[in-house]
């Protein structure tokens, strides 16, 4: 069964961000847009790329109004001594989210029970919480916050312009669609 419109509720956990810990709550959701980056566990291979490249990112991601949040099953002290250690995860500014009860990852459905570990699942909230676009891929392949990024630009632009839909590849500017019966078999 399809995520999209479920709404997520119940969020409550400790997060590293800025060299703090914070504890992240269903108010940080409310009337912003968010993106959940959901990855395996710290000091592995993919994942500081992955993290990376969000951080490379997250100011346009903040021009949006979206906050982003890394997410794994590790706690957030794990979170902060890998930030400590690795270079890619130090220029990390959103918050990295420790899940070890597995509560986050569950109520997304990214979770492998068996390794207590979490799939790379991406999801993107809408101000009310509530699911309008994700993808899960396998632990060996890695994700792109530029494609992350257009799609909350489509997903904004489609909440703003209901009339309107945006076709593949869509980035801001270029042209929409209206969805009508003059363009049944013309595209």
């Amino acid at each position: 069964m399809s995520m999209i419109g479920r709404k997520i509720e119940g969020i409550g956990a400790q997060a590293y961000v800025g060299g703090n810990f914070k504890e992240i709550t269903d108010k940080d959701l409310q009337g912003k847009w968010s993106v959940f980056v959901f990855y395996p566990a710290d000091f592995t291979f993919v994942c500081p790329t992955e993290l990376g490249d969000f951080a490379d990112k997250y100011e346009e991601f903040k021009k949006l109004g979206c906050e982003v949040y890394g997410v794994s099953t590790d706690t957030h002290f794990t979170h902060k001594a890998w930030a400590d250690t690795s270079e890619t995860i130090k220029k990390v500014k959103y918050p990295l989210v420790g899940d070890p009860t597995h509560a986050i990852c569950n109520q997304f459905e990214v979770l492998i029970k068996e390794e207590g570990l979490a799939l790379r699942g991406t999801f993107i909230l809408n101000p009310q919480a509530e699911i309008v676009a994700y993808e899960v891929n396998a632990l060996g392949i890695g994700r792109s916050a530029e494609d992350t990024l257009r799609k909350v630009q489509a997903a904004q632009f489609v909440a703003k312009n209901g009339d309107q839909v945006c076709p593949a590849n869509w980035k801001p500017g270029e042209k929409t669609l209206k969805p009508g019966l003059d363009l049944i078999g013309k595209i």
